[in-house]
């Protein structure tokens, strides 16, 4: 029995190899996360860099001499504004634009509040930064003002603040850095169902397309057999490809300038063996549940279509996790998908778990893998699996 499943083993991984173009699609799908990553993550460090020059376009600059030489000091390039200032916020060319009315200095003269405008456009990320920045600028001055004004008339700057609050984040770096990077766990599961597709897709369907599917089941070989040898080699390709997409992310990372973010990551050796250790057994329930699928369809574009389909399914809990955290249980690591997920995230987060969610994970995975198996095994005794192609 071994020997005739290692046989169609070596048979599908050497059909899969022959054909490079197929092969190397299949390998570039787990690479796709790690290129997002390096991609996204290092345009968003350019628009967050402290050291980056604040440019403040500035209308009626002449009314607020202090102000300007405050801002001035503390690293904010100033410009006369352009006269379609708005248009231009709205366009995108201009991040923010500063309107000192003509009654400021009248204003701030006497004592009284004095207003200023920050035209800007919030929907837009790239400004954000630059936004907060100025804020934080014009809050600082508004009370450093607020705090000589006061001294000025002997009056103690305490009294304006009656209750002041300290805040203690109880949060590691690691904690912190998975939050941003939620997309790691995200991808390596989308990598075990991506992996393995187009094999899984042409080991079934594309023989039985082809019409040596028959053939190789006239062998004096048990139907289960063939069936585990086309799902080892599967596997072999899933997991090739959920160990490419982790080797990219851990190189990844340490290129990616996370601390202009304000993230310190540590994804160093053991937290990828962690999150290996995860992950992988969802190799197992993807292959299988891939090949009962396709061995459904009649054609391979039919298998694709339909592999396409479920490659909806990583993204699922991938989406839930970020738009409502839910409080981690032990049972939902023994949900499929939603576990590995969980459990993905949970290393990045450096928590401390023990072998009882790496075990409920495995099990769960085993337990679809083998139900998936039986009813592929089964579907290949029907004569209008083996034999219809329309």
């Amino acid at each position: 029995m071994k020997g005739l499943i290692g046989t169609v083993l070596r048979k599908e991984v050497l059909d899969h190899l022959r054909d490079k173009r197929t092969l190397g699609t299949a390998l570039m799908w787990p690479l796709l996360g790690p290129l997002v990553f390096l991609v996204m993550f290092n345009v968003m460090a350019s628009w967050y860099r402290q050291d980056r020059p604040l440019e403040m376009p500035v209308v009626g600059r002449e009314h607020a001499p202090s102000l300007m030489a405050f801002l001035e000091r503390y690293g904010a390039k100033l410009s006369e504004a352009p006269r379609d200032y708005e248009s231009l916020v709205q366009a995108g060319k201009l991040d923010l634009v500063l309107v000192v009315p003509d009654d400021y200095s009248k204003d701030f003269a006497d004592g009284h509040t004095a207003a200023v405008r920050l035209v800007v456009d919030s929907s837009r990320n790239k400004a954000r930064q630059s936004v907060q920045r100025a804020q934080r600028m014009l809050a600082v001055y508004s009370q450093q003002t607020g705090s000589q004004r006061l001294f000025a008339r002997g009056v103690s700057p305490e009294l304006a603040v009656p209750v002041r609050v300290d805040e203690l984040d109880l949060s590691t770096p690691e904690r912190t850095a998975a939050t941003v990077l939620t997309t790691i766990p995200l991808f390596l599961v989308m990598a075990a169902f991506a992996g393995g597709m187009q094999l899984a897709s042409d080991t079934m369907a594309g023989e039985r397309e082809r019409g040596s599917l028959e053939p190789l089941l006239l062998n004096p070989a048990p139907r289960g057999a063939v069936v585990a040898g086309k799902w080892l080699a599967t596997c072999a390709m899933a997991g090739t490809g959920v160990l490419l997409c982790l080797v990219g992310y851990f190189l990844v990372v340490k290129r990616v300038p996370l601390e202009d973010l304000g993230v310190r990551a540590r994804f160093d050796a053991p937290a990828a063996l962690g999150m290996l250790a995860a992950v992988l057994p969802l190799v197992l329930a993807a292959s299988a549940v891939q090949m009962w699928v396709s061995t459904y369809a009649r054609s391979f574009k039919e298998a694709q279509t339909y592999l396409s389909l479920l490659m909806v399914l990583p993204t699922l809990p991938g989406m839930m996790l970020a738009l409502s955290p839910i409080q981690t249980q032990t049972w939902m690591f023994a949900v499929p998908v939603l576990g590995q997920e969980m459990l993905a995230g949970e290393v990045m987060r450096g928590e401390t778990l023990g072998p009882v969610p790496f075990l409920l994970a495995l099990l769960s995975c085993v337990v679809v893998s083998l139900v998936a198996l039986r009813f592929t095994t089964r579907l290949l005794t029907q004569e209008r699996i083996i034999f219809g192609r329309s």
